[in-house]
């Protein structure tokens, strides 16, 4: 697919192009991330129209989950064009996969709002829900958000995902409170699933 296209929209080329390096693919690549995707957007979209192909990827999991992909596929949706999903890593499934936890039925809420306040009601939210909640955090809200999982699910063991589907990554299972420990220790880095089990 990705030999076939025209150009590959992608969170952050460099990136990309070591994967198509890799696999000795030269197709052009373009940006197309949270800050930029009206204006990329727009031009994508004009390329669509004019009859040519092209790829939406993501640095790691799966393209329109927590990402500014749902826009593009609306927009190009709406314009009759097809949007065909090639199915690829998901950082939401393999942390549900290798947490050992109930996962029958799940919820995923992506990320939690950055307010204390509206983060806190949220978390209640879901707490009333009674099943497996799983999130996504970033490096810099992770330790914030952990607290306040603490405060309104309690110190219950939960899993913490790092960096899944990329090189450094890691699964611990421990209650918040040790997760906390272990994350103010030392620098945090990558990006994080949060699996919370009912």
């Amino acid at each position: 697919m990705l030999k076939e296209v025209a150009v590959i929209a992608c969170e952050d080329t460099r990136r990309t192009r070591a994967l198509l390096a890799h696999f000795d693919i030269h197709t052009p690549t373009t940006s197309y991330f949270e800050r930029n995707k009206l204006v990329k957007g727009r031009d994508l979209l004009r390329q669509l129209e004019e009859g040519r192909a092209v790829a939406l990827v993501t640095d790691a999991g799966t393209p329109g989950i927590s990402d500014p992909g749902p826009l593009l596929v609306r927009d190009a949706r709406a314009r009759g064009i097809p949007v065909v999903p090639v199915p690829g890593p998901s950082a939401l499934i393999a942390a549900l996969s290798a947490a050992g936890v109930p996962a029958g039925g799940f919820v995923f809420d992506g990320f939690l709002p950055i307010k204390p306040g509206r983060r806190r009601n949220r978390l209640t939210a879901l707490r009333a829900l009674e099943t497996t909640v799983v999130l996504y955090e970033s490096p810099h809200r992770v330790v914030a958000t952990l607290e306040a999982i603490q405060e309104v699910f309690g110190d219950a063991e939960m899993v913490v995902a790092r960096e899944l589907t990329k090189q450094f990554e890691e699964i611990v299972s421990a209650p918040p409170s040790a997760h906390l420990a272990r994350l103010r220790a030392a620098p945090v880095r990558g990006e994080f699933v949060l699996v919370i089990p009912r």
